[in-house]
């Protein structure tokens, strides 16, 4: 119903152990020193290794822009076109029930996008266990569309366990789940595609949505910078509680300290990650 949407963003997570625990990790001029122990910011950190480049992926990933923008579109019109059909059905007015539609819909994506996105995202990096299955999606050397889909079983698993957990709280019917998975998968096409966005959209769409930019400086091979920039859809997570980085993603070098270069496209390796003991972490 309209008030179970309404009632149900999650509160009190200010007070809870995690949110001090993200506030703790806000990434300050304190935490980046140059080799003399002088202070530098997140804008002016100094990196030997250039992003690598893919040639030919270039049109692929405009083809998933564009199959994912058309989808998009054509699912936001047919939840018009149902809108006006059941409010006509219950004799209410069509523009009431279309704004209600989307005032409860854009409730209940910043619900899933905070619990089944940042929430669970802070969690696979925060949790030792839940760490080493992440790992095989921070793991890519060459971060593109085709990073996002990249997951181990196991993180699939916590994140859909963390998305049910999510439409349970906040009682969303069946549709509104569908809408927030179709758009969180074109977000996560977005944000990791292998594209340069302008300055002006950082500075001014990224005030509330994540950006290509923000989210590929989350994929730097080392701490404290992959510690950051949790948010799928929207950026205000990040910034609500301290964990956001803005910093030059040409500067990034993307994989992992603890893992080699070479075994980034090694299936079977990836898969095993997890189990692997000898796989030494910081956690």
């Amino acid at each position: 119903s309209e008030n179970t949407i309404s009632n149900t963003i999650v509160q009190g997570i200010a007070g809870t152990d995690v949110a001090k625990e993200a506030s703790d990790i806000i990434l300050t001029d304190d935490n980046f020193s140059d080799s003399q122990g002088g202070d530098v910011g997140p804008q002016r950190i100094r990196l030997d290794s250039e992003v690598p480049t893919v040639p030919g992926k270039t049109s692929v990933e405009c083809r998933h822009f564009t199959h994912s923008t058309l989808f998009q579109l054509t699912v936001n019109v047919v939840a018009v076109i149902v809108a006006f059909t059941g409010a006509c059905a219950i004799k209410e007015s069509p523009l009431k029930a279309v704004q209600m539609l989307w005032v409860n819909l854009i409730i209940a994506l910043m619900a899933f996008d905070l619990i089944a996105q940042y929430f669970v995202h802070f969690l696979l990096h925060k949790v030792s266990f839940m760490w080493r299955f992440h790992m095989v999606h921070h793991s890519d050397t060459q971060v593109d569309v085709t990073s996002g889909t990249r997951h181990h079983p196991g993180d699939y698993m916590f994140r859909e366990l963390f998305s049910l957990f999510a439409a349970l709280i906040i009682g969303a019917p069946l549709s509104f789940y569908l809408m927030y998975r179709i758009i969180t998968v074109f977000f996560t096409y977005t944000t990791h595609a292998n594209i340069t966005v302008p300055t002006w959209v950082d500075k001014t769409i990224g005030l509330v949505l994540i950006t290509p930019n923000m989210h590929k400086f989350h994929h730097h091979f080392e701490r404290p910078w992959t510690d950051s920039n949790y948010g799928n859809i929207f950026s205000i997570w990040d910034r609500l509680f301290g964990t956001l980085v803005i910093g030059d993603p040409r500067k990034v070098k993307y994989g992992l300290d603890v893992l080699e270069d070479e075994t980034s496209g090694d299936l079977g390796y990836q898969f095993k990650v997890p189990f692997n003991k000898s796989i030494k972490t910081d956690y």
